[in-house]
Formats: C-alpha cells, structure tokens, sequence
C-alpha cells in the first residue's frame, strides 16, 4: 500500500474541486493503489494548511503536526477525538473495505446530539443502511445483537444504538486499528511529520 504522500511536485498537481469529491467519497469504489492518492486529497481538504506544515514547522497555521500523529496511537478513542484522525482512519477503512464500521460510528455520535423529535427518522435511516440483515453497509454483529438493535430502532431513544456501537468500537479496536498503526499509510504520515519538524 502507498503512502500518504509522495513529492511536493505530485501535491502542486492536485486539483481542489475534483479532489475535494474523492475525498467525499462521490467518486465510487476505488483500486487499492489509489489509496495514497485519495488521502492526500482527503487531507488538502480537511487540512489546508498540510504542505506548510511539511515545509516548515514554525508557521502557525499547521493543524496536523506530529505530535498530533503520534496521540492517535494511544488510543483508538484518540484517534476517534481528531478530525484530521477520523478522516486517515476512514480512508484505511475503505482501503480495507470495511468503512462501514466508522460511519456507522460517526452516525451513531450524530443520533445522540439529535433532537427528541428528529430521533425517529435517524433511527430509522441507521437502521435500514447498517443494521437490517440485507443492508447496503451491514455491520458486523451477530444476530441477537441485530434483533435487539431492530426492537430499539422502532421505538427510538438516544441509547438505541449504544451497544452496536460499542460492539463496533471494540470490533475497530481489536481488528483495524493495530493494522493501521502498522500500515505504510500511518508510519509514512508520521515519518514525514517528524522529518519536516526537525528541519
């Protein structure tokens, strides 16, 4: 798998807008090689100020620094707590085919802030793009699990989903997220942070 960046000449050739879609996923299913390509779009967009920082450490306007980098392998809950680390870990995600999980998580975030009267059409969207057996982006949870979430869904409060989230979480936790603090993709980013801080 690529890294996250390549020359400075490669990221002067990005285009804004075009790169801003693929970084909202409006662009369907990509090849895994395009991996590095999509996340530096992804980046550019989140976090404009991303070349000055790998040029220089002193401006101000760095909003991904290493430090940063290296906090989200404390913690999945700390990598979950960073825009900028929400939005690398998504793009691992999909190189792994399994977004899934963090946007039913982020959804899941979203329907606790929802207001009392909205709660019922969210419960319902969640439920029919992540939980129902047939789904466009099923979650991985078992059967039980599924029901229970199905009877909560029809009769929403703000914990409806708590415990698939929290199943998802730990499945994230145990499964994804040790792989991402081994990828090339992770180890690259940070490498690249850490080498333009110390010019």
């Amino acid at each position: 798998m690529p890294g996250f960046f390549f020359s400075h000449n490669n990221m002067t050739e990005l285009n804004g807008k075009e790169d801003c879609k693929l970084a909202k996923g409006k662009v369907h299913k990509k090849k895994q090689k395009a991996f590095g390509a999509d996340l530096k779009s992804y980046l550019k967009c989140m976090v404009p100020h991303i070349e000055s920082g790998i040029k220089t450490s002193s401006s101000r306007n760095v909003m991904l620094s290493a430090e940063e980098v290296i906090q989200w392998s404390q913690s999945l809950e700390k990598l979950l707590a960073s825009q900028s680390g929400q939005g690398v870990f998504r793009e691992f995600l999909k190189s792994e085919f399994s977004e899934e999980n963090m946007e039913f998580w982020l959804a899941c975030e979203d329907y606790k802030k929802t207001k009392s009267d909205h709660l019922h059409g969210k419960a319902e969207r969640i439920y029919e793009e992540f939980v129902q057996s047939d789904a466009i982006k099923q979650i991985n949870i078992d059967y039980q699990m599924r029901e229970a979430t199905a009877k909560k869904a029809q009769d929403p409060t703000h914990t409806s989903f708590d415990e698939a989230q929290k199943t998802v979480y730990i499945l994230m936790e145990r499964d994804s997220y040790p792989r991402f603090l081994k990828s090339k993709s992770y180890l690259n980013l940070l490498n690249q942070l850490q080498t333009s801080t110390s010019k």
